[in-house]
């Protein structure tokens, strides 16, 4: 590749060894934006290939089209202004991804630091391990509180003490093991830090107690794609748009689903209704 070269949708795709639409929908995932060139053309810059070239690695190597957004979109947020995301380097680890830039490693999702107990100089680091924290000292004994109690102190736990937050949840379902929306808290905790399994088993119980209720669908969707199982995640997503036909984010996490799929004319469609519910919701 020519780093001053700008590339044409077709010679990036050339380059790859890819099709066309998949560099569009690596470009998605990445929020990439290539730039006008002449007669209205879009063309890609070098830097604009190495980051299709790793989410293409990426997706390859297992990653979830859903949690590579979430990946980029981090990494924006956590890099300075003046460093580029071509400044450090992306791995795949499983089903996740881990960024490096020489000195130290972190989960680009949560910014988590990681350590190499084994040492060892695999690009995918199969030895990489949480930093865990200590077990807090047991507290005092617990009131007695109602199950609605329990989730709405588990509401007002979770920005500062997510893990007694999920012990409350616990207990709110301990009482009345048919809360939905217990159900559903306790398994985004456990989505966010990385316990997939448990968190579908809430997600599926959240979908059990309340079927006609969207946001277990939804995140269940989520879930599902994290773990690879994209088939069902497009159900998942298609079971949330039936029950909210003006979700924006189901049809906009099922439209770039269906794209990295080959389902390009469902995609379209999906993400149109995606763009058209959220100029009209930033509109209203």
């Amino acid at each position: 590749m020519d780093a001053t070269k700008h590339y044409s949708t077709r010679e990036a795709a050339r380059v790859l060894d890819v099709t066309e639409d998949q560099i569009r929908a690596y470009a998605r995932l990445g929020e990439i934006v290539p730039d006008p060139g002449p007669g209205g053309r879009l063309e890609f810059r070098f830097q604009h290939l190495l980051l299709l070239k790793t989410t293409k690695g990426l997706l390859e190597a297992g990653v979830p089209p859903r949690r590579l957004r979430r990946v980029w979109s981090s990494l924006r947020r956590q890099l300075a202004t003046d460093l580029p995301l071509t400044s450090i380097t992306i791995y795949a680890d499983g089903d996740r991804a881990v960024a490096s830039d020489g000195n130290a490693r972190w989960q680009p999702e949560s910014g988590q630091c990681l350590l190499d107990f084994e040492g060892s100089a695999n690009p995918v680091m199969p030895g990489l391990k949480l930093i865990e924290a200590t077990e807090e000292p047991e507290g005092p004994e617990e009131p007695e509180l109602t199950a609605e109690q329990w989730f709405h102190l588990g509401t007002e736990l979770e920005s500062q003490a997510p893990a007694d937050a999920r012990n409350a949840y616990r207990r709110a379902l301990d009482l009345d093991p048919d809360s939905s929306d217990a159900h559903l808290n306790l398994g985004r905790l456990e989505h966010e830090s990385g316990e997939l399994g448990k968190a579908e088993a809430h997600y599926r119980d959240a979908v059990r107690c309340a079927p006609d209720d969207p946001t277990g669908h939804f995140n269940l969707g989520v879930l599902l794609e994290d773990r690879g199982r994209f088939d069902e995640a497009v159900h998942a997503y298609e079971q949330a748009i039936a029950r909210d036909p003006e979700s924006a984010d189901a049809h906009y996490n099922l439209g770039l689903l269906l794209e990295t799929r080959g389902r390009r004319s469902e995609a379209i469609r999906h993400l149109m209704a995606a763009r058209n519910l959220y100029e009209h919701s930033s509109g209203s």
